[in-house]
C-alpha cells in the first residue's frame, strides 16, 4: 500500500537526521508527510539539533538546521492520518507536557495505527501511558523512564503489534525498513515491486 498519510510530530531542538531522513524517505516512496509542532503555524521552522557519538559517556550536541513545517498543529485532524513518527532529540522533553500531543498519541495507539518512534521520542509515548506490554527500545539513557511506563526493553529496532522503535539515528536503515513492512509499502522500481525489508 503506498500513498498513505503520514504525522510527524516535531519540535525545537529535535534531532536533526530523525526529522529529516524519514520525513524525505517516506515522501520518496509515495507517502504524504505532514511535520506539525504545538504553537506553531505551517511554514513556520524548528530549530533541529544533530546529536554524534563520538565515545564520550552521552552523545554530542550541534547546532542542526532550521526545519520546515507543512501544517500547523491545531490544522490538523489525527484521524485523518495512517501512521505516525514520534523522532528524538531534546523536542520530547517538552512537548510531553502539551496535552494535545499526548492526546494524539493517544489516538494512535487506540486506533492500532502504525507508529515509529526513535531516541528520546519514547518519552512522549511513556507520558501518553500507551507503552504498557509492549517490548520496544530507546535511547539507552531512555530505559529506566520506558520500563517504568510498562514495556519490557530489547537492545535493537524492533516491532511490536503496531509500533517500531530504535534507539538513535545509526538504526535508519532497519527501522524505517521496519516502518514500512508495518505500513505495507510497496517499492517498485525499474517495473518489479517488492515489499520493504
Amino acid at each position: 500500500m503506498t500513498g498513505q498519510q503520514i504525522l510527524l510530530i516535531v519540535g525545537d531542538f529535535g534531532e536533526d537526521y530523525e526529522i529529516m531522513v524519514p520525513f524525505q524517505a517516506l515522501q520518496a516512496v509515495g507517502h504524504e508527510v505532514h511535520a506539525v509542532c504545538p504553537d506553531k503555524e505551517s511554514g513556520e521552522t524548528v530549530k533541529t539539533a544533530i546529536h554524534d557519538f563520538r565515545g564520550d559517556q552521552t552523545y554530542l550536541e550541534t547546532r542542526g538546521h532550521d526545519f520546515e513545517l507543512t501544517h500547523g498543529f491545531d490544522d490538523v485532524d489525527p484521524s485523518d492520518y495512517d501512521a505516525l513518527v514520534v523522532p528524538g532529540g531534546r523536542a520530547p522533553e517538552y512537548l510531553r507536557g502539551y496535552d494535545e500531543v499526548l492526546d494524539v498519541v493517544r489516538h494512535f495507539f487506540e486506533a492500532d495505527k502504525p507508529v515509529a518512534s526513535i531516541c528520546h521520542g519514547p518519552q512522549i509515548l511513556a507520558a501518553a501511558g500507551v507503552l504498557d506490554g509492549y517490548e520496544m527500545t530507546a535511547y539507552p539513557a531512555v530505559r529506566p523512564e520506558v520500563e517504568a511506563a510498562g514495556c519490557s526493553w530489547v537492545d535493537g529496532v524492533t516491532t511490536d503489534g503496531n509500533l517500531v522503535t530504535g534507539q538513535a539515528w545509526p538504526d535508519h536503515p532497519e527501522w524505517i525498513a521496519q516502518f514500512l513492512d508495518l505500513l505495507g509499502t510497496e517499492i517498485e522500481h525499474e517495473g518489479a515491486a517488492a515489499t520493504a525489508d
